[in-house]
């Protein structure tokens, strides 16, 4: 099966947040092993990089807002890839802060959702989300339109 690590700064505080991330973990559990890895906010950026390179592993994705942006399909063939070919993959949300250059350096992709800023504990809600959407596009569902 599958094995994906969401590492993440912060802890999510809002019940409705926690809902959704529970859902779409159900929903994923089909399809892989997804782990999140919940690591403490550090005073800087700096602080917060080495917890975070040692938590990813595989495959690293950083979420970050230089990164380049995929449709659905795109990321979709992207997991798809990575699955064939058996790699671990590791998607990295910084804290509100963003993430140290250094986690940046040792992303293998980096990728941005939007030109827009997003609350980080939202993302993990919408990272998820378009996880399982990718999931199924390549088994062929319906559920993406």
């Amino acid at each position: 099966m599958q094995k994906i690590n969401v590492v993440c700064v912060g802890k999510i505080k809002e019940e409705y947040l926690r809902l959704a991330i529970a859902e779409y973990l159900k929903r994923l559990s089909r399809f892989a092993k997804v782990d999140i890895k919940e690591l403490p906010e550090g005073k800087t950026l700096k602080d917060e990089a080495e917890p975070i390179l040692k938590a990813a592993k595989g495959f690293k994705i950083a979420l970050c807002v230089e990164g380049g942006k995929l449709s659905s399909e795109s990321f979709a063939q992207k997991i798809k890839l990575l699955c064939d070919k058996g790699e671990e993959i590791s998607l990295i949300i910084g804290s509100s802060c963003g993430l140290d250059k250094s986690v940046k350096d040792a992303a293998d992709l980096k990728l941005s959702f939007s030109d827009m800023t997003f609350p980080h504990q939202l993302m993990r809600v919408i990272l998820l989300e378009q996880v399982y959407r990718a999931f199924m596009i390549n088994s062929g569902s319906e559920y993406h339109k």
